[in-house]
């Protein structure tokens, strides 16, 4: 099943039924175009498939041709979590076709995708960001770039959210900044001390930048216009080297780190979750599993049982770390 394949080799009847579906999740259901443009990509390459396998209709798809799909999908080289989002797109798809009268069931209800090992986020620790971030740059773009990676860090903001900030959003007096999650669904995030500062420089740069007053991004192009998240990704890439970071830099990573060092310092999931803007807290349970090396060590230095006793030079006994027994 070839990439290249364009919706063009797609036969018009499913074709049509897509389309009908992505503008329903447009229109009715106010999806973001991102996401209206995964689920068309997911299920264009569905309909491929079904071409390839000689199936003319949505309606001819059976529970079994869903599991030799998966099949495809897994020799194909996709992971459990990417094979889970196509059955999720399938199941919704159906969902329509069946209120449409298109089809008759759904044949991805009830498939799951194969497990796949959950993989840790990365993250760094608190002295390789004070490190990345302890600047103090003069250069209007490295000012502004400072301030974008504060943000991102003292925010836990994702990449589309920093990106799509405007300059109305942010309120320094109450150190507080409203972006836009997933699902169009709005939050209001405090801002800590360092990143106001570095937004307090960029703020008095920003007119300088700006090619038209009209212009309501918070972050700005040398053009004068609303920075992309690939400027964004680069810049924060290229900062990265030049201040001798020990790994590469990238806007999840300072996500990541900002969710790890708010559990490792509070303890408190609800509240990271709610600061990260999940929607279901078991995606901020993960986050549990990276303090597990920190719990360790306080629990050598706090527990009296976790010592084992050795004998100083006066020959009396001293406790060191956990013992091994």
């Amino acid at each position: 099943m070839s990439e290249a394949s364009g919706v063009h080799d797609v036969p018009a009847n499913l074709s049509a039924a897509l389309s009908y579906f992505v503008r329903h999740l447009r229109s009715e259901k106010r999806h973001s175009p991102r996401t209206c443009e995964h689920y068309q990509r997911d299920l264009q390459r569905l309909a491929l498939w079904l071409t390839e396998s000689e199936l003319r209709d949505w309606a001819e798809l059976s529970s079994h041709d869903i599991r030799r799909y998966v099949a495809r999908l897994s020799r194909d080289g996709l992971g459990g979590r990417s094979i889970a989002r196509h059955l999720s797109a399938i199941r919704r798809f159906y969902q329509y076709l069946l209120r449409e009268g298109l089809a008759r069931d759904n044949p991805a209800l009830d498939i799951r995708a194969p497990r796949s090992g959950r993989r840790l986020p990365r993250v760094a620790d608190v002295d390789q960001i004070s490190q990345v971030l302890n600047a103090h740059p003069d250069d209007p773009l490295d000012v502004r770039d400072l301030a974008i990676f504060e943000l991102m860090y003292s925010s836990g903001l994702r990449l589309a959210e920093v990106a799509g900030a405007d300059l109305t959003a942010l309120d320094m007096s109450a150190g507080e900044i409203r972006v836009l999650g997933k699902g169009s669904k709005e939050r209001v995030l405090p801002v800590g001390s360092k990143a106001l500062a570095a937004l307090k420089r960029w703020l008095a740069c920003r007119p300088a930048m700006v090619s038209m007053a009209t212009e309501t991004a918070l972050f700005v192009s040398q053009r004068g216009t609303r920075l992309s998240r690939r400027s964004i990704q680069s810049r924060l890439a290229r900062w990265g080297i030049l201040q001798g970071a020990s790994q590469r830099l990238h806007p999840h990573l300072l996500r990541h780190s900002f969710a790890s060092h708010m559990l490792e310092s509070s303890g408190d999931l609800r509240a990271v979750q709610e600061l990260l803007g999940h929607a279901d807290i078991a995606t901020t349970q993960v986050y549990t599993h990276l303090d597990f090396q920190h719990l360790a060590r306080v629990y050598d230095q706090s527990h009296p049982r976790a010592r084992r006793r050795t004998t100083d030079r006066t020959g009396c006994e001293a406790e060191e770390g956990r013992s091994g027994q």
